[in-house]
This record gives C-alpha cells, structure tokens and sequence, in this order.
C-alpha cells in the first residue's frame, strides 16, 4: 500500500512520525509537499504533477494542511480524492472546520456546549452591542483567522472590549466576541479524536498571568482521563464537522464541557509526549482499514 503524507515540512514532528508508523506497518511513504503539486484537470481524468513527476499508484493520503495554505492545500486533497485515494480527512471537512464562524455555527445547530459567541458586520457604533451580547466583560476577542492562540485578546473590562472591538473593525479583521470561562483557570482539554473513538486527551495549563493555554504560547500539558460527558462532547463535534482525525478542544466549565475549536491538522507531538499513546499508529490503523473498506466496496460493485 502506497500512503502520501501531504506535508510542507518533511522534519515535523507530527509528519516523522506518521511516515515511520507507515514504514513500520509495512507499507510504502510518500511525503508531498502540497504547495509544490500542480493540478492537471483534463477530460482524461484528473492528475497531479509533483517535482516534474506524475504522482501514480497512491492508495491513501493523510493531509497535513496548514491554516495559511487551506485553498491550495484542500484543492490538492480533493484532486488525490478524485484519483481514488482514500482521505483520513475529507477535503470539504478541512474547509468547514478551518472556517472558525461556520463551524461554530454547525456545532451550535447540534447543540453542542459552547461559550456564548457573537459576531457581525463592521457597523459603525455597534461595539456596545457586541460586547452586551456575551454577557459583558471580561470576554474573549478572536480574529478569525488567528492559530495557535495568536489574534487572541482577553478584554477585562467594558471600556477595553470596546476598543479593541473598534480597532479590529477599523483595520477591517472579522473577529468574534466570546463569553470568557472563569472557572476554566486558564486551561483548556485537548481530545485526539480518531475513527469515532477518543484516542488521547491532555489537559494543558496556560503559563502564570497567561489565559491561552497554547503549548506554542508556554502552556504545560498533562494526561487527563476524560468524563463520559467530555468525551461524548469530543466525540460528538467531530462527527457534526465531519473529521475522523481531530483535535477537539474544549473547556472545563460550570455547566459541563464546552467546545472551543476543532482542528483537523493536530499536532502530535504534545498529546503523544505528554500521554505516551502511539496516535500516529493509530491513524495509520485507521486509514489502512480504510482503503480496505474502500477496495472491498468497490470490487462488490464491479
């Protein structure tokens, strides 16, 4: 079996392990750089040239995108989709969950817990409004398109969220306004989820003074065993979103657990290190199954 890792970076840590889980199980890597695939949309078919070389035979991918290459990224997951490679992550799945409005909006639709969120246009004087509507300050400010914990802002008071609403609408950044979770003392839980089951969950702590508990922000992650409702939780916001690999995290809140985002690219590092749980083995097991599932189907159609 032939697995393409599509990665830009071949010495990550999350794709070093992926590819030596794909070796180890005995199949054949390819590591692709999507950002160097050209796309060939022809009546013959669709095609992908990589480094000047027709990419053939591959049975699997497993899509390591990046936030800042997820129109180019996602156009390359759904031409190897419609070559016939099996996806660990549906491309139109990395569309809505990179989307932070949207896929609030979906999680909210299935009733999912999640902080009180607001957003709107750029109407001029309508800063109060935004800030009234999640319940006051202190609150949470997020540009929409922030990773990583960057173009996050904690306003502690009325006045300060204003400002920094108004300045946001003055540079004409689309962010949303959130409800700031007390109790969750600056932690957050981070659920690995693969195939519909929860395979790994941390709980990282932000550092001293710090609300983002980010590990790339000096956040401390531990191994945490989830409640049934945590983990329904997790469970229940990657299936609304449509990833069978997913990164869910969520608060530890007053009135039960609530979602605060859904990755479909998450890093492996702090969750293998800090549970010592073999993820990447995992989601090769969850792809090999896959494209056997896949091949099974498609002979019984023939």
């Amino acid at each position: 079996m032939k697995i393409a890792i599509l990665s830009r970076n071949s010495n990550l840590y999350s794709t070093r392990r992926l590819a030596e889980e794909v070796t180890r199980a005995g199949h054949e890597v390819l590591i692709v750089d999507h950002s160097l695939c050209d796309l060939l949309i022809e009546q013959e078919g669709p095609s992908i040239i990589y480094k000047g070389q027709k990419v053939e035979g591959v049975d699997a991918i497993i899509p390591r995108i990046g936030a800042s290459v997820t129109f180019y990224g996602t156009a390359v997951v759904r031409q190897f989709e419609l070559m016939g490679a099996f996806s660990a992550v549906n491309s139109q799945a990395i569309v809505r969950s990179r989307d932070k409005l949207r896929s609030l909006q979906i999680l909210s639709k299935n009733g999912l817990g999640m902080p009180k969120t607001a957003f709107t246009n750029f109407s001029k004087g309508g800063e109060k409004q935004l800030v009234e509507q999640v319940g006051g300050a202190p609150l949470i400010i997020k540009l929409l398109e922030g990773t990583q914990g960057l173009g996050v802002v904690l306003a502690e008071t009325k006045k300060a969220a204003q400002s920094v609403v108004e300045a946001f609408h003055g540079l004409k950044a689309r962010i949303i306004v959130q409800e700031f979770i007390k109790e969750a003392k600056g932690a957050d839980i981070r659920a690995f989820v693969v195939n519909g089951k929860v395979v790994g969950a941390m709980k990282r702590q932000g550092a001293e003074g710090e609300f983002r508990s980010n590990l790339h922000r000096g956040g401390v992650a531990t191994v945490i065993k989830l409640s049934r409702q945590e983990k329904q939780a997790a469970l229940n916001a990657a299936k609304a979103l449509g990833l069978d690999v997913a990164g869910v995290d969520l608060l530890q809140s007053a009135r039960g657990p609530l979602i605060l985002e859904v990755n479909s690219s998450p890093g492996l590092e702090g969750i293998e290190q800090a549970t010592g749980v073999n993820i990447a083995a995992e989601i090769i097991k969850y792809v090999t199954e896959g494209v056997k599932k896949k091949s099974s189907k498609h002979s019984k159609n023939q």
